[in-house]
This record gives C-alpha cells, sequence and structure tokens, in this order.
C-alpha cells in the first residue's frame, strides 16, 4: 500500500482500518497477508439493491461472519500500540502523511472496542477519525471525540430518504452542531450525485470541512463514473481549493470499474486533478 502511494505521487492518505486489520469477511477486503487458515473473500454482490441486501444479511448471519467479528474485537482491544505506531513509521519513512484514520462504526461495536479505535488513530500520529456511519452512532462517539480530543469526520452518501444517514446539508449541520469535534468528511461524488452543489457548500462550511473523497459520479444518484465521464464538478471544486487557499485536502476514491491495475487508474486521477488545475 505504501509504496503503491509513493509509485502514485501521493504525499497524504487515508488510512481505511481494515488495511492494517486482519482479514475480516463484513468487509470484503483482503488485507497485504491473509492470516492462515483465513476464507477467501466472498464474490461479487449481486447487481440489484433488493438481492444484494438479502444476500448481506445472510452474510452477517454466518456463523463465520459472527466469529470473524468477535476475533477483530479482541484483536482491536489487545493489539499493543506499538503495532499502530510501527505501520505509522513505514508512512513517515516513505513521506506519506495519514490525514485521517477510517473506522465505518456500527452499532455492534462496544464503548471499549469505540475507545481502542481512537487510542490506535493517536498511536498512527492522526487528529482525525473518519467515518461512515449513522446519526445514532454520532451519539455514543460524542463523549470518546470529547474525551480525546479528536476530530470525527462524518462521511457522507448519496441516501437523501433515511433520517439516519449523512447526506444532505441538513443532517451535516445536525451532526456539526453536536460538538466542535464533529466535522465533515465530503465525498464531492456522492454529494453531487444527491442532488447538491459541491462548490456552494464548500464555499459557505469550509471551516467544517476535514478533507474530500474525490470521485466522478452522474447525476441523479447515479453511477461512478472514470473521471470525466461523470456529472460531479472536479475541475470547479479543485479550482476553488486552490484559488481560496482552504486547507482542506482532496483524495483519491477510485471506486468506478477501471480497465487497469489499482496503481494505473489512481495514477490517471492523479494526472486528472493535475490537469485540471494547470
Amino acid at each position: 500500500m505504501v509504496q503503491a502511494l509513493v509509485t502514485n505521487g501521493c504525499g497524504e492518505t487515508e488510512l481505511f482500518a481494515p488495511a492494517i486489520e486482519p482479514f475480516n469477511p463484513m468487509t470484503a477486503r483482503r488485507p497485504a497477508a491473509r492470516p492462515e487458515g483465513a476464507s477467501a473473500p466472498p464474490a461479487a454482490p449481486p447487481a440489484d439493491p433488493a438481492a444484494r441486501a438479502a444476500a448481506m444479511r445472510a452474510r452477517m448471519n454466518s456463523p463465520e461472519v459472527k466469529k470473524a467479528r468477535e476475533d477483530l474485537r479482541q484483536w482491536r482491544l489487545s493489539t499493543p500500540m506499538d503495532y499502530f505506531k510501527g505501520v505509522a513509521k513505514k508512512f513517515q519513512d516513505a513521506g506519506v502523511r495519514i490525514d485521517a484514520y477510517t473506522q465505518n462504526y456500527r452499532d455492534d461495536y462496544t464503548d471499549e472496542e469505540i475507545e481502542k479505535t481512537f487510542e490506535q488513530c493517536k498511536a498512527l500520529g492522526c487528529s482525525v477519525i473518519a467515518t461512515s456511519t449513522q446519526m445514532p452512532m454520532a451519539k455514543r462517539l460524542l463523549p470518546m471525540a470529547e474525551k480525546h480530543k479528536l476530530v470525527v469526520a462524518f462521511h457522507g452518501h448519496s441516501n437523501t430518504k433515511d433520517p439516519n444517514e449523512f447526506a444532505t446539508p441538513e443532517s451535516f449541520q445536525a451532526v456539526t452542531s453536536m460538538s466542535k469535534y464533529f466535522k465533515i468528511n465530503l465525498d464531492i461524488g456522492h454529494f453531487f450525485a444527491a442532488g447538491f452543489d459541491p462548490v456552494a457548500y464548500i464555499q459557505e462550511h469550509h471551516e467544517l470541512i476535514t478533507h474530500l473523497h474525490v470521485k466522478d459520479r452522474k447525476k441523479n444518484d447515479g453511477p461512478n463514473t472514470p473521471w470525466g465521464e461523470g456529472d460531479t464538478p472536479i475541475q470547479a471544486v479543485l479550482v476553488l481549493l486552490r484559488d481560496k487557499k482552504y486547507p482542506i485536502p482532496a483524495l483519491v476514491e477510485y471506486e468506478y470499474r477501471g480497465t487497469g491495475t489499482p496503481v494505473e487508474e489512481v495514477q490517471k486521477c492523479m494526472d486528472f486533478m493535475k490537469k485540471a488545475l494547470a
């Protein structure tokens, strides 16, 4: 992972927790070295949303996933902070700054487990925890953020129908009003696909935004696309950050189905950004 960032010329990144945690079938992601005896990741989910939801429910209730979830919890509770300091050193030695540590909190996290993730964030040298979660979890995260004096940046999606989701300007206003430690990880692709203008929003609320996820999506909750083929105003956002000198990192989020390797596709995104600012 570190070498890929160096190859792409990335000087900063957001570190997704599953990249440094043991393999967990719930995430459908594999670390650099899969633990001995771990099963292979599941097949790609069905395209139909209803079938995908049913498959997810079945998987979450499987004995394998339940055991993996408990094993992961115990790993989080028992792993010494020196492990995370060692991870941080690898990034530091390569000249890559970790802007945020991402933990996607679910309601099955225990309070002790949540607190450990805040301690891990500190050990990584981060001051920001990014999370894709829901409003009920924000209430549980509040005392931890206040205790540890760490910013929690809430990542938005495009589901504007669920009142517990972070997607609308109103939902972001509600969560950031809860604490000075609650901020926004604005995903400009999701925000635009949900029907909102990321340029205007950044202008008005830039002091609440820790960092951006940059991706291209079609409008009206359309799909992810290769950059330049969607409707998201990526160039306008980047120019705004540059011209206004907002200290907001704009991080590539590679989510479309590319034809090359992840390194090759991220490089295309990096080149797109450079051209947009030329």
